[in-house]
């Protein structure tokens, strides 16, 4: 929440807790300045998790002496909320959903290509298993898993261990199931080589998808791309999307839901109190599905009909260019 961002160069692969909590406390130490429930509001991306979160909140509250909502991200029995871990992965297969409806489709059925293996995807991978997709990829830095009979929950439950508890690496999944296993290469590398998929979900990093797999992934077959990740396809790439009548739902829209469910996080953290893990989600989904008609309504407003991608960024800008006429000159 805000408009800042930011991040280090520490790498936290093969280091203890102790050494991560070290780090983030001091990472904390500068940061604490320049953040508040009313400034900026931190969340975590890549490599931050609940165990990160909750070593800079402790470290926070330890300096500020207060308990409020400037990290969201948080566990339950410290002012967190149900659904904000899921809700990133979950509001991009909302978008997707949303995408799919204006071209009287649904998931039922679709084969669908996930990047990453951390939070968002994983999330994403249960809601497309809850509404009826299959998801035939997973992957990590170091490679990239193959499952074309569909990564079920069974299979997922075991990769959620093994990345937010033992925090192994992707390859170990084709040991305990069948799958094949692509050293050194992305998702959409093996897709370049002929991986059949009907929809995308990018949910690992900035610009995993150039120009060179976005053609690919067209020949292959696929018709939606929702974005988990932040801007995980380069412009050449979004150019072919939009060439192939793509249905592309562009992360600034597609990958709302986390920001939107910390905004609920922190509204039941200022009224103390809990909403269940059905009404956030009910919240959730209304709130994708606000966005879905925002981006297409402004899209045909302005002669771009269709145009997610067009539609995002007028929608986004027009709400701040009216915020800002209405403070005046300040």
């Amino acid at each position: 929440m805000g408009g800042g961002k930011g991040g280090s160069d520490f790498d936290p692969k093969g280091k203890s807790d102790m050494e991560v909590m070290r780090f983030t406390q001091a990472f904390m130490r500068e940061l604490f300045r320049h953040i508040g429930a009313d400034v900026d509001v931190p969340a975590g991306d890549i490599g931050v998790g609940g165990r990160e979160i909750g070593y800079m909140y402790g470290y926070y509250k330890k300096i500020r002496n207060e308990h409020t909502g400037v990290l969201t991200g948080r566990a339950l029995e410290w002012g967190g909320s149900l659904i904000r871990p899921e809700a990133t992965g979950y509001g991009s297969v909302y978008f997707a959903a949303e995408m799919l409806a204006t071209r009287g489709k649904d998931l039922k059925g679709l084969s669908c290509a996930v990047s990453g293996s951390g939070n968002v995807a994983q999330y994403t991978t249960e809601k497309i298993n809850q509404l009826g997709g299959k998801v035939v990829s997973l992957s990590d830095s170091s490679g990239t898993i193959i499952d074309e009979t569909g990564i079920n929950a069974e299979k997922l439950a075991f990769v959620m261990d093994l990345k937010n508890v033992t925090r192994g690496r992707i390859e170990e999944y084709t040991k305990k199931y069948k799958g094949k296993y692509v050293e050194g290469k992305s998702v959409w590398d093996v897709v370049k080589d002929g991986l059949k998929i009907d929809a995308a979900f990018p949910s690992a990093t900035q610009n995993e998808i150039n120009e060179e797999h976005a053609l690919a992934m067209v020949k292959n077959g696929c018709f939606c791309v929702s974005e988990g990740a932040n801007m995980p396809s380069n412009l050449a790439a979004i150019k072919v999307f939009q060439e192939n009548n793509v249905l592309y739902g562009p992360a600034k829209a597609a990958n709302a839901g986390g920001v939107a469910t910390s905004g609920l996080e922190m509204s039941q953290q200022s009224m103390r109190l809990y909403w269940s893990r059905e009404e956030v989600d009910q919240k959730l989904h209304g709130i994708m599905k606000s966005i879905h008609k925002q981006c297409l309504d402004a899209a045909e407003k302005y002669g771009t009909k269709g145009d997610y991608l067009t539609g995002a960024n007028i929608a986004g800008f027009v709400k701040v260019a009216k915020t800002m006429l209405a403070y005046g000159i300040v």
